[in-house]
């Protein structure tokens, strides 16, 4: 390897928002719930998904009509 790309180690750990908690999450292999700062937000969040909090809007009609079909 040449001098001029330096190894990863020599690097300080990046910090970044934590998306649960909006509190500095250090984003490096050292931290296992990245970019989490920690197992409780991580926790939040996957609640938050398995609850279907999050969703993406759907703006495709839907396949059947519903109702009474005299009145269409």
């Amino acid at each position: 390897m040449s001098a001029s790309n330096p190894s990863p180690q020599n690097f300080a750990p990046r910090k970044v928002r934590c998306p649960a908690c909006a509190g500095q999450s250090v984003y490096s292999p050292a931290n296992p719930y990245r970019p989490f700062c920690s197992a409780r937000c991580k926790g939040v969040d996957l609640g938050a998904w398995a609850s279907e909090e999050f969703k993406l809007p759907d703006d495709t009609p839907p396949d059947e009509t519903f109702g009474d079909p005299r009145l269409q």
